[in-house]
């Protein structure tokens, strides 16, 4: 299994593995499979460039993308997990753990103590792999920007004590 940061180049896997994400489970991600797939072409080259503000990481194994992760930094300068999603078949084999692994390292790398990401308690399964994966529950929620029925609860990992005003 590899882990690697996108570049340019991979800007067609990470579209095909964004839009397999976003169909797979629609209702997990903050953007709408139709507007992902509005995107153009360059758009595509800047998020897996990192220069939309956006890092992202794939999953490779046996030369097929089997699962993405992406990181940004908020206005509020907290640093985000976004967009993990592993494909089914892959689900339970250890990709999603070096997925979040590689976030939380590069985190580090850069000078935050802590890593956020918001998750729907009522996904059981992301939840449940959140907090194996030392994040916890804090009392933040906000409705899904894609499906605003759903609210969504923030949770967080930490190397030590954030306090808000660092995060």
């Amino acid at each position: 299994m590899e882990i690697r940061s996108t570049q340019a180049k991979d800007w067609m896997l990470l579209k095909q593995v964004r839009l397999a994400a976003l169909l797979d489970t629609p209702t997990a991600f903050g953007v709408s499979y139709q507007i992902a797939a509005d995107y153009s072409d360059e758009q595509w080259k800047e998020r897996a460039s990192s220069a939309a503000g956006s890092k992202f990481w794939l999953a490779i194994n046996e030369d097929k993308t089997v699962g993405m992760i992406g990181s940004a930094v908020s206005q509020a300068n907290r640093y985000n997990l976004i967009g993990m999603w592993v494909e089914p078949a892959a689900r339970g084999s250890g990709v999603a753990t070096q997925l979040v692994e590689a976030v939380k390292s590069h985190a580090i790398e850069h000078g935050h103590d802590c890593v956020f990401l918001d998750v729907s308690p009522d996904n059981a399964r992301a939840s449940y792999f959140y907090l194996n994966q030392g994040f916890s529950f804090m009392d933040e929620w906000e409705p899904l920007a894609s499906h605003p029925p759903i609210m969504v609860q923030t949770m967080l990992w930490t190397i030590r004590d954030c306090n808000q005003a660092d995060a």
